[in-house]
C-alpha cells in the first residue's frame, strides 16, 4: 500500500506542476515499455485500446475482470504511475472498485457517466454520488487516488443535449465538488469551448488528442497555451500506429 500511496502521490502532483503532463494512452506491457522508453513520467491505459488487444468490445464489452487483468500487466512491465479507465465502473460498487483497481497497480482512474449496460447518462447527482463513494474508499484505504471524472455530453451518443456545453460545465463541477482531482470532456469541439470549460472548471482538465493532428479544441501548443494540464490519447495512439505497421508490412505482401 505504502508503494500504491506513493504512486498516487506522484501522479497527483504531476496534474499541478504548472505545464501540460502527457499521459500517452497504453493497452498492454509493450506499449507501456515503449512510452516508460521515451520518457513519459506516467501513463494511462485506455478501455478501447486494451479491448481492442483483447479482441473484446469497448463500452464494458469487458468484464470488470477482464480490464482488470490487463491493467495489472502493464502495471507489474512499468516503474511510473498507472490511471486506468474504468469506463462507467462496471456496474460494481464504489468501495469495491477502488479496492480492486488498487490491487491491480492502477493509482488513478477514469470514470464515466454513460451507463453502458442501461443505454443511459447518469444524472448529474447520481454520477456525482458515484465519485463522491470512490473519493471515501480511496481515502479510506489511504491512496490518494487521482479520479479522472468524465462526461460525454459532447458526445450524443446514448442522449442528445439541447446546450452540451453548459450540461458539461453541471456535471464536471459537481464531479470536481464530489472529489474529483481532473476532468474529463469527451470530445470538446472546438477552442471557443474549451475556453469556457477552462474559465468554469477549477481543476485539471483532460483533452482527448491525435498524437500527431492534435484535437479538435486545439494542437498541441495551442492546448499547452490556452492552460490544459492533462493530455491523453484515447485509442488515436493505437490507430495511428495501425496505419504505420501496414505501411511497413504491405510491400511484403
Amino acid at each position: 500500500m505504502s508503494d500504491l500511496s506513493a504512486g498516487a502521490n506522484e501522479l497527483l502532483r504531476l496534474h499541478h506542476t504548472g505545464d501540460m503532463l502527457v499521459l500517452p494512452t497504453v493497452w498492454d506491457a509493450w506499449s507501456a515499455r515503449a512510452v516508460v522508453d521515451a520518457g513519459f513520467p506516467a501513463l494511462s491505459i485506455g478501455s478501447h485500446p486494451l479491448a481492442d488487444s483483447r479482441g473484446q468490445q469497448d463500452n464494458e464489452g469487458m468484464s470488470l475482470a477482464d480490464a482488470l487483468e490487463g491493467v495489472a500487466r502493464v502495471t507489474r512491465a512499468v516503474d511510473v504511475p498507472v490511471t486506468a479507465d474504468v469506463e462507467s465502473g462496471y456496474d460494481t460498487p464504489a468501495a469495491e472498485l477502488v479496492e480492486r483497481v488498487l490491487e491491480a497497480g492502477a493509482v488513478g482512474i477514469n470514470v464515466e457517466d454513460t451507463v453502458h449496460s442501461e443505454g443511459r447518462l447518469r444524472e448529474v447527482a447520481e454520477h456525482a454520488d458515484y465519485i463522491a463513494a470512490i473519493r471515501a474508499a480511496a481515502d479510506a484505504a489511504g491512496v490518494a487516488l487521482v479520479i479522472n471524472a468524465r462526461t460525454d455530453a459532447f458526445l450524443g451518443s446514448v442522449v442528445e443535449l439541447d446546450d452540451p456545453l453548459t450540461e458539461a460545465i453541471r456535471r464536471l463541477q459537481a464531479c470536481e465538488a464530489a472529489g474529483a482531482r481532473c476532468v474529463y470532456p469527451v470530445r470538446v469541439p472546438d477552442a471557443a469551448s474549451l475556453h469556457t470549460l477552462l474559465a468554469e472548471l477549477s481543476g485539471p482538465v483532460n483533452i482527448t488528442a491525435h498524437p500527431v493532428d492534435g484535437a479538435p479544441s486545439g494542437s498541441r501548443e495551442e492546448l499547452r497555451a490556452a492552460g490544459v494540464r492533462r493530455i491523453t490519447f484515447g485509442p488515436l495512439l493505437m490507430k495511428a500506429l495501425t496505419g504505420s505497421v501496414a505501411d511497413l508490412v504491405t510491400p511484403w505482401s
